[in-house]
């Protein structure tokens, strides 16, 4: 047994050494030969070629092939190898690594043992009557070898490798921020930037209940492919943010884009003049995508038009044609199943303004409070922004929240980030902004009858006042109409 152990020992030697001197077309003869000898004592084996097809254009024509070479790039095996490609894959600053040409990489697929193997293949070609006449031309494949099993098992596995790396391209793709900015139905809708926000779930101060909620949520939507076809509906998700201003709305918008790892379309109601260009935005936008719609309450005043504008207002002259019906078409319509994969988040300070069509299940799913900064929401700021876990005046804080004092998230991240080096005195300085909040709170409700009075009389005196946007003369009730928000404008 010593003997066999030595010689065996002896042969490992040998073939590391043949392995580091040997030149790369006899390494590649002898790894053929090791193999050859490998199937006549082990089972039967079969290969697969999975080819690289370049169209007039040099670039790669089939799928399965750049499928399988990100796939390689998470397989365990690929650890153990010496030799590594790198790549990039398109629309990605990550790199990516294959098996360098000849190495082989082991992977396992419902307990069946397989082997990859990366190749090239070069080939002289005739240049024809242009300079260069004897072009190289390379032709890469990747080579599948396992054990004899029937084709269900290898659709299963190729299917696996599909989505596997489907998975790896939307976690390593640079996202993109776009804007409808031209006219859509010309197929310029739609314009983008680099997405770079910062904002994570790990950084926002939101309620710890709220944020697994949404985290649970978004993760079975996720993986919702087989789900909705079974029962029959379109692949997407609608949600509602509402609550007052400053609550982080916009945060929570880019940090669900960042965990989805989808790009964000930021639609401009106001910019879109009718329900035909509105449905041209809906179809050039790309699946895995995340549509905003913000201040949806006071983007536009939905299927009206001035009949008579006065002369020189242009604002009023292209007054939006998107109607009601429209917007409800273009979230849960024959329209809106035009894409899978698509979360439209709707967003407003006044969710009692919206109309009750807009807010059932099925256009707006979930609908998420972002109120008032809660103790549980202060302290994740005070770690993110301060690095203190506790602190003394922690309860001093509780205290005051619970006493009824309000401070929105961006209210108290203005109060923390100006005495990050001092958290002592950033804390005492939202402990006196609660106090003041509950000052104010308190002299609002001890308003002398005759201060509301006047109060009341003022308000009623503003309506005669002419609108806050230069040249509007129109009246309408409840509304501006020159700047067509509903919030702190004078109206006509």
């Amino acid at each position: 047994m010593e003997e066999l152990i030595a010689k065996i020992w002896s042969f490992i030697g040998l073939f590391t050494l043949l392995q580091n001197i040997l030149p790369p077309h006899l390494h590649k003869i002898l790894m053929d030969w090791l193999f050859s000898v490998k199937d006549y004592f082990s089972p039967p084996h079969y290969h697969l070629e999975i080819p690289e097809f370049k169209d007039s254009h040099g670039v790669n024509a089939n799928d399965l092939y750049d499928a399988v070479e990100r796939y390689l790039d998470d397989v365990e095996g690929i650890t153990r190898t010496r030799r590594l490609s790198v790549f990039r894959a398109r629309n990605s600053s990550n790199l990516g690594f294959c098996p360098a040409f000849d190495e082989v990489v082991e992977d396992s697929f419902r307990g069946v043992r397989l082997w990859w193997t990366h190749s090239a293949q070069t080939e002289e070609r005739n240049g024809g009557g242009g300079g260069d006449r004897n072009a190289v031309n390379e032709r890469r494949r990747f080579t599948l070898k396992a054990e004899n099993q029937d084709k269900d098992f290898i659709c299963a596995y190729f299917d696996h490798i599909t989505n596997r790396a489907a998975e790896l391209n939307t976690l390593n793709k640079d996202l993109t921020l776009y804007t409808n900015a031209g006219d859509a139905r010309w197929g310029e809708g739609w314009t983008g930037v680099p997405f770079k926000h910062p904002s994570t779930f790990a950084s926002l101060a939101l309620d710890p209940l709220l944020k697994s909620r949404i985290l649970r949520d978004l993760d079975r939507f996720k993986k919702g492919r087989e789900f909705y076809r079974r029962i029959g509906r379109s692949w997407k998700r609608g949600y509602l943010l509402h609550g007052p201003p400053g609550t982080g709305k916009s945060s929570l918008i880019a940090a669900i884009a960042n965990y989805m790892r989808y790009d964000v379309y930021d639609m401009e109601l106001t910019q879109v003049s009718d329900n035909t260009e509105l449905r041209a935005l809906l179809t050039q936008t790309r699946e895995k995508s995340v549509i905003i719609i913000e201040d949806i309450d006071c983007s536009l005043n939905l299927g009206e038009r001035v009949s008579n504008p006065p002369p020189g207002d242009q604002e009023e002259q292209k007054r939006s044609g998107i109607t009601l019906s429209g917007l409800l078409n273009f979230t849960d319509g024959l329209w809106s199943c035009c894409g899978e994969e698509r979360i439209i988040l709707f967003t407003t300070n006044h969710k009692e303004m919206l109309d009750p069509a807009l807010l059932r299940s099925g256009r707006m799913d979930m609908h998420i409070l972002l109120s008032f900064c809660t103790f549980e929401a202060f302290k994740s700021l005070a770690f993110n922004y301060l690095q203190v876990e506790d602190h003394p005046l922690f309860a001093a804080v509780k205290e005051k929240m619970n006493s009824g004092a309000e401070m929105t998230s961006a209210e108290i991240i203005e109060v923390l980030i100006n005495k990050v080096e001092e958290p002592s005195e950033a804390l005492n300085d939202v402990i006196c902004g609660l106090d003041a909040k509950i000052k104010v709170k308190e002299e609002t409700l001890t308003v002398p009858p005759t201060s509301r009075q006047d109060v009341e009389e003022e308000a009623q005196n503003s309506k005669s006042r002419k609108c806050c946007r230069k040249g509007c003369s129109r009246k309408r009730r409840g509304k501006c109409r020159g700047c067509r928000r509903i919030e702190s404008h004078v109206f006509d």
